[in-house]
């Protein structure tokens, strides 16, 4: 995946309108960036500049002052390169991430670790000694190998059904993706490598955007490579295949915090939240936003409603 980009468990924002004034309730005065408890912690929560990770950053943001913590709002700061070093030095205390561009864009771009595990490994050893991650969700937002509804049912395809499902049709099929996919490992020869896929043909569109989604739409290709939170994945009914064999590499939705702005309850609380957050939450959760065009407080409290946090 280039950049961090951007559902919602079933009846995660249905109750929303219900549940919003008891989840307030329980955040005592939110809106007040100095409210909570100083011995819980007092941290500022930034974002980058985009809906996802802005939409992560406030649910961190409300459970967190739901739990007494002092909290400073700092959302949209920017790019990577513009919020790390604030983390780095303190400005900011907790950012979500994603485990494995933070990994290549920042820490090591050498690093070839693929698995959840494995980039988390490289991470712990190669940051600096003031930031530290926290436990990663299994919520993904990374490249995948997507089709159709109408291509899925006549193959029998499900979201349970490996890329390797599709070797029997590969020689038949156009796929999909950005121009760079023709040459990347992870690309067109990494699917050939890992899966023994061989494609009729590449198709160069755009980054899982507009024109990505209308030629799998019209079937101008069969499969194309779409970021797994692509909201289109819930309006279209596509059907993203699994990647037992990490072709992608892991990006976990992972806290990256200032070590000495942590205290047990900011970290168990972070960690409940990551417990917690699945890639079909994380999809749900962004159509809400950028499709429906929900405020973000109102899905945030709603997700943390519906998974029963704060405790």
């Amino acid at each position: 995946m280039l950049r961090p980009r951007p559902t919602l468990r079933s009846g995660a924002i249905v109750a929303i309108a219900a549940t919003a004034s008891l989840v307030l309730a329980a955040c005592g005065s939110s809106s007040n960036p100095l409210s909570g408890s100083s011995a819980k912690g007092s941290v500022v929560i930034g974002s980058a500049n985009f809906p996802e990770n802005e939409l992560l950053a406030e649910i961190y943001s409300i459970a967190l002052k739901a739990e007494g913590v002092k909290v400073t709002d700092k959302f949209n700061i920017g790019d990577r390169e513009v919020y790390y070093p604030e983390v780095k030095k303190g400005a900011v205390s907790i950012i979500p991430e994603y485990n494995g561009t933070l990994l290549t864009v920042i820490v090591d771009p050498t690093s070839t670790a693929a698995t959840t595990a494995q980039v988390n490994a490289a991470l712990k050893q190669g940051l600096p000694s003031s930031l530290e991650i926290l436990n990663s969700s299994a919520a993904l937002d990374s490249d995948s190998v997507t089709v159709s509804q109408s291509f899925a049912t006549a193959h029998h395809l499900t979201s349970s059904s490996s890329i390797a499902a599709l070797a029997p049709y590969a020689s038949t099929m156009v796929f999909g993706g950005p121009p760079e996919f023709a040459t990347r490992s992870d690309g067109i020869a990494g699917l050939r490598k890992n899966y023994g896929l061989t494609f009729k043909s590449f198709d160069p569109l755009d980054e899982s955007g507009p024109i990505t989604i209308k030629a799998l739409q019209d079937g101008t290709v069969q499969a194309a490579d779409v970021f797994t939170t692509t909201p289109q994945i819930v309006t279209d009914h596509f059907v993203t295949l699994t990647d037992p064999k990490f072709n992608f590499a892991a990006q976990n939705v992972t806290p990256l915090v200032y070590k000495k702005a942590m205290t047990p309850t900011i970290v168990s609380t972070l960690n409940a939240i990551s417990a917690k957050l699945t890639t079909a939450d994380l999809l749900q959760i962004d159509t809400a936003v950028i499709v429906n065009h929900d405020s973000y407080q109102s899905v945030a409290m709603g997700w943390l409603k519906a998974q029963g946090l704060p405790n």
